[in-house]
């Protein structure tokens, strides 16, 4: 049945990404639950990654530049004494070094030089393009090219548990910074280098992970409650945004 101008839905709806999909599968399912095509997202997640994916439906598209400017949240998990060619645990060993005995009290001090103004150089399995070609693509030719760092922000980077080889943390930062790297750099820092083998992003803004809906809860809703669970651009953007 086709939908009329007034009836079309349109808001901000926060979706819990399940790891081993891409954003764009997350795209395509609600598509199909809303039966329109304007659907956008105010930023990635990596297929490994889950969490917080804040989808802006209908005319909700035209301030997706607004929230992806957001600062991010992020838990993870980096491994120690392995790096790997992506900086995730979706790419190769390259590298296998003993994972000295550290204490909490070393990795704080390593985890602190990280608070701050910075430039981080983007990872070369990323979606950044040099030259009109993604990066990923000319890594898995085994292609590395010169990538222009960019400034970011890391608000707070804090350890929540550690048990060698693993550690576990929590991460506050601006639009635009890889987690990844911020693994691979603090695995640098140690010594014994790491990559990132689990990330599930919390917040994005103001929106919280609690508030998103899984995916098979939303395929599971009625038309109404899907609409219920719609926010209105108003109340998520200021005026000035529009």
């Amino acid at each position: 049945m086709s939908q009329n101008q007034t009836d079309t839905p349109e808001g901000i709806l926060l979706v819990d990404k399940p790891q081993g999909i891409t954003s764009h599968d997350v795209v395509s399912k609600l598509r199909r639950v809303f039966h329109i095509k304007k659907i956008g997202h105010a930023g990635t997640l990596d297929p490994m990654a889950t969490g917080l994916l804040v989808m802006l439906v209908g005319k909700a598209t035209k301030v997706s530049q607004y929230l992806m400017s957001m600062d991010k949240e992020y838990t993870g998990t980096i491994r120690l004494g392995q790096t790997t060619d992506s900086q995730d645990a979706d790419g190769e060993v390259v590298e296998e070094r003993p994972v000295p005995d550290l204490t909490e009290g070393t990795i704080l001090k390593e985890m602190k030089a990280f608070i701050g103004d910075q430039y981080q150089t983007p990872p070369m399995f990323s979606a950044k393009k040099v030259k009109g070609q993604p990066l990923y693509k000319l890594a898995r030719k085994g292609k590395t090219v010169e990538r222009e760092p960019r400034v970011i922000n890391i608000a707070k980077f804090e350890l929540s548990r550690f048990a060698s080889p693993e550690l576990d943390f929590l991460v506050a930062c601006s639009k635009g910074t890889y987690v990844r790297t911020i693994a691979h750099d603090l695995g640098e820092r140690l010594g014994c280098g790491g990559h990132l083998c689990g990330l599930r992003r919390t917040g994005v803004g103001k929106f919280r992970i609690e508030k998103a809906d899984t995916i098979e809860a939303i395929e599971s809703m009625s038309p109404s409650a899907l609409r219920k669970r719609l926010i209105p651009v108003l109340q998520a953007v200021p005026s000035h945004a529009l």
